[in-house]
């Protein structure tokens, strides 16, 4: 045997050595991608049920939010014509009840003095 093949006797020892031990990583590392692929499939079976009534819920909540859109336009507007009706009504009533007022003070002052 010569020096050659002796040298080729061992590179091949090692590269043989050198398979064995990476040949465990990678079965583990084979295991792993196939537990993720189970995972990421049970995922997807749960997730989608899950999904969908969710889809549902928010259909619902906007449909309900559009129902107190409406209500709140309603009493903004009631509350608008009732502003309105307050302003015309203390226009016209509230310079006779201020005349009524100042006639009753001057009733009280002149009376007060009457009897003093």
């Amino acid at each position: 045997m010569s020096g050659s093949e002796i040298a080729s006797l061992i590179a091949a020892g090692g590269f043989v050595l050198l398979v064995l031990f990476l040949a465990i990583p990678i079965l583990k590392l084979g295991k792993l991608l196939d537990r993720s692929a189970e995972s990421v499939s049970q995922m997807t079976e749960e997730l989608t049920p899950l999904v969908a009534e969710l889809t549902v819920t928010l259909e619902e909540t906007n449909r309900q939010l559009k129902k107190i859109d409406s209500i709140t336009t309603d009493v903004s507007a009631v509350t608008t014509n009732l502003s309105s009706l307050l302003s015309a009504f203390t226009a016209s009533m509230g310079g006779t009840l201020a005349k009524i007022a100042g006639y009753g003070g001057v009733m009280r002052n002149l009376l007060g003095k009457k009897k003093k």
